[in-house]
């Protein structure tokens, strides 16, 4: 990274690099969180069915929470000496995947879809907690203490997807869309 790019202050014990390369890794999570909030906003808007009150007022809380979760990224990134940037349009030109594909759908299919979602920020999430751990504990912290919640809202979709022994009805799919057609056949 050029000198000119490098942050002119981070925080105590942090060389400006290690500042630059953790506020790097914290936009990448900022990006991905902000579109997890819009997406699951998204879903509370188009589930229909017969357990349409109960997923939807589930997933609210979850909004709220990430919601927490992207101001407190963008201020560590702040606090980094870096501008966090939260605009649509930088959000749309960074991100590595596909946007949320299933409109108005029944409840099962799209949790279905969210079951991928989720695996897929959890999975990018412990990744960037392990490439801070030896940078930066406070981040590290702040990304493990995401994790939990993450994990937790993720459980409470699983268990709309699980058969009483155990099988998820979303085994074995690899998108969004796979997964919502599988949930929907199972249920």
């Amino acid at each position: 990274m050029a000198s000119k790019d490098l942050p002119h202050y981070t925080v105590p014990s942090l060389t400006p690099q290690d500042g630059a390369k953790v506020a790097a890794i914290l936009q990448s999570r900022l990006n991905a969180l902000n579109d997890l909030a819009l997406t699951l906003k998204h879903i509370h808007w188009n589930v229909v069915g017969p357990h349409f009150i109960a997923v939807h007022e589930m997933i609210d809380p979850q909004v709220d929470a990430v919601r927490l979760m992207v101001d407190a990224i963008a201020e560590r990134i702040a606090t980094l000496g870096v501008a966090p940037v939260g605009t649509p349009g930088a959000l749309v030109k960074a991100r590595t995947w596909d946007d949320y594909a299933i409109g108005r759908a029944t409840t099962i299919e799209h949790l279905g879809a969210l079951d991928e979602v989720y695996i897929g920020i959890i999975t990018d999430h412990r990744q960037a907690a392990s490439d801070t751990e030896d940078l930066d504990t406070v981040t590290n912290d702040l990304l493990v203490g995401h994790l939990h919640e993450l994990e937790l809202f993720h459980w409470f979709v699983r268990a709309h997807l699980e058969s009483v022994g155990g099988a998820l009805s979303t085994e074995g799919a690899t998108t969004e869309k796979g997964a919502a057609a599988a949930a929907g056949k199972a249920e």
